[in-house]
């Protein structure tokens, strides 16, 4: 698509549009065909590459972990036991090492993020042409093959797990204890309006933080290679430099891949042993 006649900024704005399923007043449920209709589309509409994407990756983690729990071997284990078991045994240590309740949903969840986050990342490796360019061919003028640049789907992400905080906050510590926590901390109870402002921001500001540290660094990284793919249109020269400054962007973008996963579980980890962590 670079090779395409258009403008720069129609090509950008192209990959950074998502395949968007909405109602429009005049046509009713359709697919938006630019951004404007995307954004009349409202609160209701849905990004339906996003969702895709997420959930196919989200079955690929199952299938990949199912298949090395069916095939264990008390004997020599093979490639993929090998890799799940290095792959347990670190997300468990984290956990142990983090989190000081008792709980045992905590690991489990931690992998799940780990591994499905890891592998949202892990689609912004692929050309950023190839699906898009496949997808055209189909018919479908839109397409984001990276989920975690979709705020939606890093801020569901990031509720799911403010809500987990707040049911582990109310359940160990009683909804006495975590209005409490609120109002009493940390200049006791002389001073509630401003500690309840205080731990109130810093409690919203957690699933905020979680949600757009991943995407603001993932959408950043798809941006730097739509502008290095753009070089390719510019000449022999140039293209041949924007192959250089690819190939040196992705091996750098595979430690952003593995270190924004790793940072959303252990924050996820910090935040639910918090929850667990009864001071009254």
């Amino acid at each position: 698509m670079a090779s395409e006649n258009i403008t720069a900024s129609e090509y950008i704005g192209h990959h950074l549009q998502n395949l968007t399923f909405g109602h429009l007043p005049e046509r009713g449920w359709t697919l938006a065909h630019d951004a404007k209709e995307a954004a009349e589309m409202g609160f209701w509409a849905i990004h339906l590459d996003s969702m895709f994407f997420s959930v196919v990756l989200g079955a690929v983690f199952l299938y990949i972990f199912r298949k090395a729990a069916t095939s264990v071997s008390s004997g020599v284990p093979g490639c993929l036991q090998n890799f799940v078991e290095i792959l347990v045994e670190f997300v468990d240590k984290s956990v142990k090492e983090t989190f000081h309740g008792r709980n045992p949903l905590i690991a489990p969840l931690a992998l799940t993020i780990f591994c499905w986050i890891f592998l949202m990342n892990l689609m912004d490796l692929l050309p950023v042409d190839l699906l898009p360019r496949i997808a055209g061919e189909m018919g479908v003028h839109f397409l984001k093959v990276v989920p975690t640049t979709d705020p939606n789907v890093t801020l569901g992400m990031s509720l799911s797990v403010f809500a987990l905080i707040i049911y582990y906050s109310i359940k160990v510590k009683g909804v006495g204890g975590f209005l409490g926590e609120l109002t009493l901390h940390p200049f006791g109870k002389w001073m509630l309006p401003f500690n309840l402002l205080l731990e109130g921001v810093g409690l919203i500001a957690k699933p905020i933080s979680l949600a757009l540290r991943l995407f603001g660094n993932l959408y950043a990284g798809e941006l730097i290679f739509i502008l290095i793919a753009l070089m390719y249109t510019a000449g022999a020269v140039v293209g041949t430099l924007g192959g250089v400054l690819q190939l040196g962007w992705a091996i750098f973008h595979i430690l952003v891949i593995v270190l924004q996963a790793f940072i959303f579980m252990m924050l996820t980890i910090v935040y639910l042993s918090m929850a667990h962590e009864d001071n009254h």
